[in-house]
Parts: structure tokens; sequence; C-alpha cells
């Protein structure tokens, strides 16, 4: 019998599992689709993710960091964040750099798969047993979970659903979820810009959506546009070059004129909250605990840390001799990360509604406030440190 079995194995369930693995538990990992590995040479990939200081350490002690480091990995130094209603070059645009407190970059970007692939070496590196099954079934009683696979049962002293937004595992165990929609839908590609990057992350916020560009280690940029229901329709309809051209105006030109290089990849944005992260054995974690708006690139920050809270517990549990799968533990898992996960959203929220969306005074405030901030060293850092991940309840593989 394993003491945990993790169902997916995206960056958060991998990211648990080599955690986990590490802390002395026995751990299998359900992934019917793991990624073949990232062929050297081969272009870089637009789907991809910022990743926050916090979540560096996280990989570190999972053993991934390592294996990510080279020439894919992009270390961003800046954020360059504005409103329509200013220039890209105006000096009311907020400015965030890394030198303001001591650190060499604010994060790195990185393709999915990299992230992916890096944590599921390290989790097998480290002695797990990866199983490329489909979850079907699971049965909870009071010694166990009984898990039905496609590729026979297995069974554990505790699940964690890691399986995205539609989770199997959550609605097995009879968890529910509150879904929203932010009626809007984010398209994905990279690009190439007249002006280089300059190892910096562009976001304009507009009264149709939010335009973010994330430089990449090839001197390309991945935007991601999160428009408005009826705006990315009409530019789901568009050509390469009719596209370029509503993207230079989206970005004000801030990087100069656009062209894009990769295929377009659109995806509806809602959110989703889970009331309940845990059950009798069962824990759930990343989006098939909560999703949030992707404006501030939070959404696997948010699921590394919520591996490494509850591979914390776990690990603190096994050393007590404590049942993995005891409610108490993880409810402790679900109080610590609950609030933090509520806080962020809101925040994210705040920002999609009176930055992108806002009119009115409320609104006029909010865009001011940008500006506002830029001229304070010290608001700047509060902000830096919350981009970095080091404010919070942190567990101590963030730390």
């Amino acid at each position: 019998m394993f003491e945990v079995a993790i169902v997916g194995g995206g960056p958060v369930g991998a990211c648990a599992a080599a955690l986990l693995v590490r802390a002395g538990l026995r751990v299998v990992l359900l992934e019917p689709g793991a990624p073949a590995p990232l062929p050297a040479g081969a272009p870089l990939e637009s789907r991809v993710v910022a990743l926050s200081r916090a979540s560096e350490r996280i990989l570190t002690h999972a053993g991934a960091w390592s294996r990510m480091r080279g020439p894919r990995l992009c270390p961003y130094e800046r954020m360059r964040i504005w409103h329509e209603s200013v220039a890209a070059n105006s000096a009311a645009v907020l400015v965030f750099d890394a030198a303001d407190v001591g650190e060499p970059d604010l994060g790195c970007i990185a393709e999915n798969r990299l992230l992916q692939s890096a944590l599921l070496a390290a989790f097998a590196a480290a002695g797990g047993v990866l199983e490329p099954a489909q979850f079907q079934a699971l049965e909870i009683t009071d010694a166990e979970v009984r898990l039905t696979t496609s590729r026979g049962a297995l069974a554990a002293r505790l699940v964690v659903g890691a399986d995205g937004a539609q989770s199997a595992v959550r609605h097995a165990a009879g968890l529910s979820a509150t879904v929203s929609d932010y009626r809007q839908t984010a398209i994905v590609a990279t690009v190439a810009t007249a002006r280089p990057h300059a190892a910096t992350a562009w976001q304009r916020f507009m009264r149709d959506g939010t335009l973010a560009f994330l430089p990449l280690a090839d001197g390309t940029s991945s935007i991601v546009w999160s428009a408005d229901d009826e705006l990315a329709a009409r530019l789901g309809q568009l050509s390469d070059d009719a596209f370029n051209q509503e993207l230079d105006r989206a970005s004000d030109l801030a990087l100069g004129a656009t062209q894009v290089r990769s295929p377009r990849v659109s995806f509806p944005l809602r959110r989703l909250a889970a009331p309940r992260y845990v059950a009798q054995r069962v824990a759930l974690m990343g989006d098939a605990a909560h999703v949030v708006h992707p404006l501030a690139g939070q959404g696997v920050n948010l699921g590394l840390l919520d591996a490494a809270v509850l591979a914390q517990l776990l690990g603190e549990a096994a050393g007590a001799r404590e049942d993995p799968g005891a409610l108490g533990v993880l409810r402790t898992y679900e109080r610590w990360r609950k609030s933090e996960v509520a806080l962020m959203s809101s925040a994210i929220d705040a920002f999609d509604r009176w930055l992108a969306h806002g009119a009115g005074p409320l609104a006029g405030i909010a865009q001011r406030a940008l500006s506002l901030v830029n001229r304070s060293q010290e608001l700047r850092r509060v902000f830096i440190r919350r981009a970095l991940g080091m404010t919070g309840e942190l567990p101590r593989a963030a730390g």
C-alpha cells in the first residue's frame, strides 16, 4: 500500500509527488499523458509560466530546478505595467525592478513542458512510482482509499486530486466547486518584436482586457491577451497579418511592431473556488481547488505553494508516525492555503475589475494609483516582495 496516491502529473501534482518522496513517503503518481522531454534545440513553446522566487526555492527542494537551468529558462529583471490612459513610455508607467530589493531578478519564464518534465524526472530519480493510468473511481474507507484505474486497482492512505479544474477526484469525493465566468478569453502565442524585450515583462490594462508580453530566452516573447469574449471572437477570425496590426494597437507599440511566430491558442477564463479543499482521506490542490485570472501569472505559483505546504505537513505527520490521511492534518492544510489563496484571488480580481474593465471614479482612482505606487520606493518594494512570493505564511521549502 502507498501512503499517498496523487492523481494528475502536471506541474503541481508532480511537484507534490517529488517533495513527498524526498520526505520519505511512499508515493504513486497517476499520469497517463506524461510529456516527452523537449528535444535539444527545439523551438521555445508559447505555453509558459512565470515562476516566482518562492517557486524557484520549492523546485530546488523538489530536485527539479537544476534540471531546468539552462538556455531555455529566461530570468526577467523588471516589470512595466500601465493603463491605456497613459503612453507606454510615460513617467506614469509602474516599474518594478529587482535591483530595488537587492535581487538578481523578479522570477523566471519557463515553458510548461520544461517545468513538468523536470519535476517528473526528479520524482522518478527520488524513487517515486509513476503509473501511466487513467483515474476512474475511488472508494474511501476508515483505513484507506482504494482507487480504480485503467490499469487496475491501487490502495493508499491519502489521495490527492491535482487533476485540474474538471477534477475527477473532486467529483468522486463529493467535493463541490463554485465557478464564475470572467467573460474573457485568453489568447496565447509567441511573437517577435522590433525592439528587444530587455529581460522585462510588459503588461497593459485596457477597457476590453489585459495584454502581457513575457520575455523568452531566444529574444521572442509569449503573449497572454485576456480579451473580452466579443473581442476575442473577432481576433480569432483574423489572419496573422491582421492580428499583428491589432496586437500593435493593443500594445501601444511598447516593443515596436510585432509578428506572430506560432499558432494562436485560446481558452475561456473562469474563476473556480472549492469551498472545501479536503475530505476524509482526500486533499485537493492547484486548479482542482482554485483557478484565478492569469493577469498576475500566479496560478502555478499558488499550486506549487499548495504542494509545498501539504508535503511539509505530511512529512511532519510521518515523522510523528501519524496517519497521512488523518483529517486533522488535512484541515490544517486547508486552513493554511484557503486563506492565502483567497487573499491573492481577491487582489487579482480587483485589478481585473478596476484596471482592465473599470469605469467611473473608483476606476480612475485605481488607474492613478499605479503612478502613486511608482513614486514610492517603499510601496514598490512591498509589491515586489509580493510578486516574488516572499510574503504571507510560507512553507519551509519556499523560505
